[in-house]
């Protein structure tokens, strides 16, 4: 099996991701903690071999994902949770004791605080604050919500305390009444150092000479740092003095023995916690990862189905694996399982309302779109409100109670037109609005020079009511690049995710895949959707579907076909384990198969969705009514129920 998922994990990042030039990519963070580490690549060091670039922890650990990186200095969470990285032995960033970059601030006490708002920079230090504040606070935990560095300093007062990490922790030290040094804590609770950052890298791409090289780096910084901080005072501004003692004496590089066991401890209190799954470290050249007490040990693809099945938490090196290797059948028999145990009363939901495209103008020419129009194009149009109120009515006498209303990012429609809309359509029907993609959100962001928050709140205020998961295709740049270069960023709509349930809205996440997708596209963003979920828990429902592109389409398809669903949602089912529910997708699929999919892991059956464009535009046509939908429920012995948009429901199952 050793062998197996080795070449597996070699196979996952083929050399074709390289540096044009032949050179290693390698990504340092932009924090003056930093500096020491990158000194000598940026001096010449190892330039034959290594290119170098800088980015915030969390954009790291995503170019890393992505191939879109060989080499980072990445928060330990990314490395130890996502499976298959090496580390570089002997250099890391941490603590040995107070640190003073990484704080809790506020007004009152932490066994005070009501809500923490977490710097989104980095997962490492917002779970390491978790810890913390569970154990200051009894087991007790206030709400936590993630904020950029910049608002978390202008928000917190009173019962709101922040997390601030980096060169921002460093900039507003002393200002507030109550800061708790999380390095500290954390020595206080364990008589360990703390680790926040180690060299990693895609697994086979370092030699020991590279490790070398790394290490030498650090070593001419360390031998550099009154340089360091007399070139970060000029170009940030501060005291070269305080700089210099804050690289002398709160950062911490070695990676020994007490490091690494500080390392390991945390992480096992984090899988403790629940804040994160079991996690193996494994170093350049060492053969096999080093296991911590906790880590299940996988043998085959049955017993790590069987792992899945109970519940266990699956790595992206776990999922490829299943992706690649097992048979059909059997994946989908252990989300059967999976499936059951989430749902133990047999029951398979749907809702009754309509899909609404208000508008077919688009700007953003998507290559697998058959349904939008250019601007000017003469078949272009937008709803009038007696044509939208006239498909309202018909919802509401179906018995529908919501519609969902998506459209194409038209530049004549101003969010003040949505925001009259939204207050007309509630006034006037007694309706839910499940409306708006994270695409079409930010698409109101750019052009009213807005916030996501802002957009959001307006929206939200004048009737929003929850966002479908529209435009993510697959969250991954690569391909958004290749299918649909003029849409947000992946990074961008989890961010309006993120926002959306903050403000306590609910959203679904949706992945259309067969475009110019690979496997690991679709695992890196299912664990994207977990992640978020993990942070936020406002996602109800995941759907997944493959590209459908008969008619009008400009994207040459990949791999696509039922057999390729199937196993793709039964993945979904087992690799998104805390995301409650999975929709078939009959729509796409057609009756039949949406069906068996309720044997791959789905528990939900979607909606009766008796108006449908874009799908329908590419050439694809199935429609179910609500007896439909029950009988082919029914048949396979469940139970059905209808239900909300919160997944509650609104009749008794039968």
């Amino acid at each position: 099996m050793a062998k197996l998922k080795a070449g597996l994990v070699q196979n996952r990042y083929r050399r074709e991701q390289v540096d044009p030039g032949g050179k290693l990519r390698v990504v340092g963070v932009s924090f003056l903690n930093a500096q020491p580490h990158l000194h000598g690549l940026l001096s010449g060091l190892g330039e034959e071999r290594m290119s170098v670039a800088l980015a915030e922890p969390s954009e790291l650990a995503r170019r890393l994902y992505e191939n879109e990186a060989d080499v980072g200095l990445c928060p330990i969470v990314p490395l130890a949770t996502h499976g298959g990285f090496e580390l570089v032995p002997k250099v890391a960033i941490g603590c040995d004791g107070a640190v003073r970059s990484i704080r809790i601030v506020g007004d009152v006490p932490i066994q005070e605080a009501e809500e923490i708002l977490l710097d989104a920079a980095s997962r490492t230090s917002a779970i390491l604050a978790r810890l913390i504040v569970r154990h200051l606070c009894g087991g007790r935990e206030p709400k936590f919500y993630s904020r950029p560095a910049r608002e978390i300093v202008e928000t917190v007062s009173g019962k709101t305390l922040g997390l601030l990490i980096g060169d921002v922790a460093l900039e507003i030290e002393g200002r507030f009444a109550h800061e708790l040094d999380l390095g500290q804590a954390w020595k206080d609770l364990t008589g360990l150092p703390f680790v926040f950052a180690v060299w990693g890298a895609r697994p086979g791409v370092l030699t020991e000479e590279d490790c070398e090289v790394l290490q030498r780096s650090l070593a001419d910084g360390l031998a550099a740092r009154p340089a360091i901080a007399q070139a970060w005072m000029r170009g940030h501004g501060g005291q070269a003095e305080a700089h210099l003692t804050y690289l002398n004496d709160s950062i911490r590089y070695d990676l020994d023995g007490a490091a690494l066991a500080g390392m390991r401890e945390f992480l096992r209190r984090a899988a403790e916690a629940g804040l994160l799954p079991d996690a193996d470290l494994r170093f350049v050249g060492q053969p096999q990862p080093a296991h911590t007490e906790r880590a299940p040990q996988r043998r085959s693809v049955d017993s790590l189905l069987e792992y899945a099945a109970d519940g266990g938490r699956l790595s992206v090196e776990d999922a490829l694996w299943l992706g690649r290797e097992a048979d059909t059948h059997e994946l989908g028999l252990a989300a059967d399982l999976r499936r059951k145990a989430l749902h133990p009363e047999e029951v398979v939901t749907y809702i009754v309302d309509r899909n609404v495209n208000y508008t077919n103008v688009c700007t953003t020419s998507c290559r697998f779109c058959a349904f939008y129009r250019p601007v000017g194009h003469k078949d272009g149009y937008v709803l009038s409100r007696d044509e939208l109120g006239k498909k309202i009515e018909e919802t509401v006498a179906a018995g529908g109670i919501q519609i969902l209303m998506q459209g194409g990012l038209n530049p004549a429609l101003q969010l003040e037109w949505y925001e009259d809309l939204f207050r007309w359509i509630k006034r006037t029907y007694p309706i839910k609005l499940h409306a708006l993609s994270p695409e079409e959100i930010w698409h109101l962001v750019r052009i009213e020079d807005l916030s996501v928050q802002t957009v959001l709140s307006r929206l939200h205020a004048a009737g929003l009511d929850s966002v479908p998961g529209g435009g993510a295709e697959v969250l991954t740049d690569r391909v958004r690049a290749k299918i649909a270069k003029a849409k947000c960023t992946s990074a961008e709509w989890l961010e309006v995710m993120r926002v959306a349930h903050r403000l306590g809205m609910r959203t679904t996440a949706t992945m259309m895949f067969g475009t110019a997708d690979t496997l690991e596209d679709r695992v890196l963003h299912m664990l994207k959707v977990r992640e978020l979920q993990d942070e936020t828990g406002g996602f109800t429902a995941f759907i997944c579907w493959d590209y459908q592109h008969d008619v009008g389409t400009r994207q040459v398809a990949g791999e696509t076909g039922t057999v390729l669903y199937l196993r793709t949602q039964a993945l979904s089912r087992l690799v998104i384990d805390n995301v409650q529910n999975i929709q078939t997708s009959w729509v796409t699929q057609g009756p039949g198969i949406g069906q068996v999919g309720l044997r791959y892991g789905a528990n939900d059956m979607g909606s009766t969705m008796f108006e449908e464009n874009v799908v329908s535009s590419a050439g694809t046509t199935f429609g179910m009514d609500a007896a439909q939908i029950e009988r082919h429920a029914r048949a396979l012995g469940f139970k059905v129920a209808r239900r909300n948009m919160r997944y509650e429901l609104l009749s008794e199952p039968a």
